[in-house]
């Protein structure tokens, strides 16, 4: 485990072949350890305007001298556009509209992976890949009671229903996930325009394979290949050794500790 760490990172988003409006949005700031991806629920109308203020009020982080710092910040942004999110739709007499969100902050040796909805987070380690978010969606939760499989999940009629998202309750729910991050590690977010189509195995083969530009492009192009149902979008985090040391912080333990898995407030 090293904390002398760069990252290259590459990125892409695409109407896809069915939508006419691209409701993803994408932020990269490996400048202050920030990557996130936002998917508007375009079920609820606006789905654009809600994954733009997500990710205008996510570049709005300033950077940070702790790793508590910067999910401090985090936090207060995510509450600041849930609440515009609401005000917005009230005053269009609109249903409510949302955005899921995947998002990493990396401050090394750690790293704090938050989620609501049903974008996802992979980690690649050691030619192994692991799913670190959970889906935030009906479908998932039936698998979790062990009321349908992961094979009929797939054909399930509601599949694209999700349970959280910002912007659609009065307090937004994010889960956090956190851990080491090592050289070597490869990071994917993305909405599920992409794991509609491809497998977890093929998106595995990618990262392992690939650099982060060219695995973006190929798991993208694949999407095309099998219909793009709806936008997607992708971001590859490659984390690599370099010389110039980056301060370690602990700080997202303590603060996993107090809030992990809790509602932002």
């Amino acid at each position: 485990m090293s904390d002398r760490l760069v990252f290259e990172t590459a990125a892409l988003t695409h109407v896809g072949r069915v939508r006419t409006v691209n409701e993803d949005n994408l932020l990269a700031r490996p400048d202050i350890g920030l990557w996130a991806v936002a998917d508007g629920m375009g079920g609820h109308g606006a789905g654009d305007v809600a994954s733009k203020a997500i990710i205008a009020a996510l570049d709005s982080i300033k950077r940070a001298d702790t790793a508590a710092e910067l999910l401090a910040q985090f936090e207060r942004r995510i509450i600041r556009a849930n609440s515009e999110l609401r005000a917005f739709a009230r005053g269009r007499g609109l249903g409510a509209i949302g955005a899921t969100l995947a998002a990493i902050l990396i401050r090394p040796p750690h790293y704090a992976c938050l989620w609501c909805g049903d974008s996802r987070i992979y980690l690649w380690r050691s030619g192994k890949m692991r799913q670190i978010s959970h889906d935030h969606s009906e479908v998932q939760d039936l698998i979790d009671r062990g009321l349908i499989d992961a094979e009929e999940a797939k054909a399930w009629p509601r599949r694209n229903v999700v349970t959280r998202a910002i912007g659609v309750a009065v307090e937004a729910e994010i889960e956090l996930g956190e851990g080491q991050v090592v050289a070597g590690d490869r990071f994917l977010l993305c909405s599920d325009g992409l794991t509609n189509h491809v497998e977890d195995a093929e998106i595995a083969v990618a990262l392992g394979d690939k650099a982060p530009q060219q695995a973006c492009a190929d798991l993208l192009d694949l999407t095309l290949e099998r219909g793009a149902s709806d936008n997607v979008t992708l971001i590859v985090i490659a984390c690599q050794d370099d010389a110039h040391t980056v301060r370690a912080d602990s700080a997202w333990r303590a603060q996993a500790a107090r809030g992990a898995g809790k509602s932002v407030r």
